[in-house]
């Protein structure tokens, strides 16, 4: 879909795979995506992703569940509904499970009728935070008839903006890193809202991995240091909110020299919703699809 101002309009799926290390595997994945049949990135690059990541060979501290572990579709202009980037979620869907029989999948959020249980509470149910534990006997996908140990389990949804910051502290005490990111968490008393976060150890360091949702209740009144926090954007002239990465940084460095402790850097990982709307109508303005090329990590 593309803007109403080069008449088109705009959702965006921001592909979670389980590879970060291997550049090569990552690139490939990437420029499947840029398939010359309309409407089928999405599905060409899972389906590349399930060809290139074992789940059997796997290694890695952070949570996953699938070679393809999340394909979450975004609404970008305000025209575009949820309930329409929720159809899209099926059609992937079903896409992917007549292209990769053996795949299987979860659905969360506006693809998640007519619960619209959220990818946090999906996620629960399922143990994607504790791996360890899963057994994969137990689960009924919504997609596929049962889990596949080489492509492992993916979701599938539609919900508001969702993007990832991550802030690293100096330290390697992971217990450290644990307190901070509980104290971060919008769902404990006094953390941010939107924010989930989960700590990790990264090169010496500690990682502070943060999901930063949007939401619909508003902020405090106008003018007062609270709201000055978020920023705002429209999904069918109802306003979102999120916590600003900025914010995000202070509030994490300030907990981290409670503890005696500095913050070294940083990261937006992919894009706030402006960035990702300007770059995607940039993309088709100029015909050019491997924009992220052009493109290196933010980092503040």
């Amino acid at each position: 879909m593309a803007s109403p101002r080069l008449g088109f309009r705009l959702a965006v799926c921001l592909l979670n795979v389980s590879e970060a290390r291997k550049q090569d595997v990552v690139e490939t994945i990437a420029k499947a995506a840029l398939c010359d049949k309309p409407g089928h990135s999405v599905v060409a690059a899972c389906t590349e992703a399930y060809n290139l990541i074992d789940m059997e060979q796997h290694d890695g501290i952070h949570p996953c569940l699938g070679s393809v572990d999340l394909v979450p579709i975004y609404p970008l202009s305000e025209c575009v509904s949820l309930e329409e980037c929720g159809k899209v979620a099926h059609d992937i869907a079903e896409s992917l499970s007549h292209d990769v029989p053996d795949c299987s999948m979860f659905y969360f959020g506006y693809a998640d009728q007519p619960h619209k249980r959220s990818l946090v509470q999906r996620r629960k149910e399922l143990n994607w935070y504790k791996r360890s534990n899963l057994n994969v006997n137990d689960i009924k996908p919504d997609v596929g008839t049962t889990v596949s140990p080489r492509y492992g389990l993916t979701g599938i949804g539609a919900s508001p903006y969702v993007m990832n910051c991550n802030v690293t502290v100096d330290t390697q005490d992971l217990n450290i890193g644990q307190l901070i990111a509980s104290a971060v968490r919008g769902a404990n008393p006094g953390g941010l809202r939107g924010i989930q976060a989960m700590a990790f150890p990264h090169e010496g360091t500690v990682e502070i991995a943060c999901n930063v949702e949007s939401f619909k209740d508003k902020p405090p009144m106008p003018m007062t240091e609270e709201s000055t926090k978020y920023i705002s954007y429209y999904i069918e002239g109802e306003e979102h909110f999120y916590f600003a990465p900025i914010s995000i940084e202070r509030q994490i460095k300030k907990l981290a020299a409670s503890y005696g402790v500095k913050t070294v850097g940083t990261a937006l990982v992919g894009f706030t919703p402006e960035h990702c709307k300007c770059l995607a109508e940039q993309a088709i303005r100029e015909g050019y699809g491997a924009f992220w090329r052009k493109r290196k990590t933010i980092t503040m």
